[in-house]
């Protein structure tokens, strides 16, 4: 196992470096520059502009703009300074990660905790009409985006009823409050969680309905087991294995829908940093939230293969 982990680490590093190579290419692409947010159409700056650009070197080919901030990376593990405040580009993503990790965190145990249980039951109970209505509920969760459904919930729960804030991640700044963190969390993470909680329930369903047409599950019901036993502790383990590759891949679009549910909610994170950033176009900024995305999507695969071997023993995770 530690074999096989560190040589999927080694890995990763040639795609992590292609694909800073494709985000560098596309971003210079984009129409416009840093230095945007410095003019001033009245002034008729533009040796000042000139001036700026230099400074910044964005004047210089992208090949050298490329150089100089792998070179950073690479040698002094500094992922440059924002063009906007010249604060360093990792510090800047480090104190906004906690907030976006607590973000997706809950959102992910949510779906979990509600979606393998209607998954479950959906496979029990085909063509019931609790199968039909979650059924149509998870088809609408995957069809309506999550921005639309931030907004409903905002509008709903938050302006209607005032059962929730509408934004921020607390109102107490002097101490910590768990029931004002809790308070605030909620509404944002249950909006993330309710297009993972339609995908993952369809999966749960079709793949329950694949394991219990399987020879071991009538023979556990022929040996007289419950049927709660014969679901819960022979059937669930196994149609649990493609869920864990759903999850996987399932987070980057999680960390992509997190750009739209915490603009909304104004929610600190990397999202909300990564979407002002690219307004503007503060291009280290933009790199440096381009590579931690990259960084977990390789890491959360990794997971997903480990917990194979985990949840199916007959897969020898190291020899593949």
């Amino acid at each position: 196992m530690t074999k096989y982990i560190i040589r999927r680490v080694l890995q990763a590093i040639p795609l992590l470096f292609i694909i800073s190579i494709i985000s560098f290419l596309l971003m210079s692409l984009a129409p416009g520059d840093p230095t945007a947010m410095y003019e001033n159409p009245e002034a008729g700056n533009e040796q000042d502009l000139s001036a700026i650009r230099e400074q910044l070197g964005v004047d210089d080919p992208i090949y050298v703009q490329y150089y100089k901030w792998l070179k950073l990376l690479v040698l002094e593990g500094n992922m440059g300074y924002s063009f906007q405040d010249g604060q360093p580009v990792l510090e800047k993503i480090l104190q906004r990660v906690p907030a976006t990790l607590l973000l997706m965190a809950t959102a992910i145990v949510i779906s979990i905790i509600i979606a393998i249980p209607i998954g479950v039951f959906s496979a029990v109970k085909k063509y019931s009409i609790f199968d039909y209505f979650f059924t149509f509920t998870s088809f609408l969760g995957i069809a309506v985006p999550s921005f639309f459904i931030a907004l409903i919930a905002i509008l709903v729960f938050s302006l209607k009823l005032s059962w929730f804030p509408v934004s921020g991640l607390r109102e107490n700044y002097d101490a910590f409050d768990l029931w004002d963190r809790i308070h605030h969390l909620a509404l944002p993470s249950l909006t993330l969680a309710f297009g993972l909680i339609a995908s993952k329930s369809r999966y749960m369903r079709s793949s329950m309905l694949e394991v219990i047409k399987q020879d071991y599950v009538r023979t556990a019901r022929a040996k007289g087991l419950s049927e709660g036993k014969v679901i819960f502790k022979h059937a669930l383990r196994n149609a649990l294995i493609p869920i864990i590759t759903i999850l996987a891949l399932q987070l980057p679009a999680l960390f992509g829908g997190s750009l739209f549910i915490e603009q909304l909610f104004a929610w600190p994170g990397m999202g909300r940093l990564t979407v002002n950033a690219i307004f503007i176009r503060d291009y280290q900024v933009i790199m440096g939230t381009t590579m931690i995305a990259g960084v977990m999507v390789v890491f959360s695969n990794l997971i997903a293969d480990i917990c194979y071997a985990i949840v199916d023993p007959r897969i020898q995770v190291g020899k593949n």
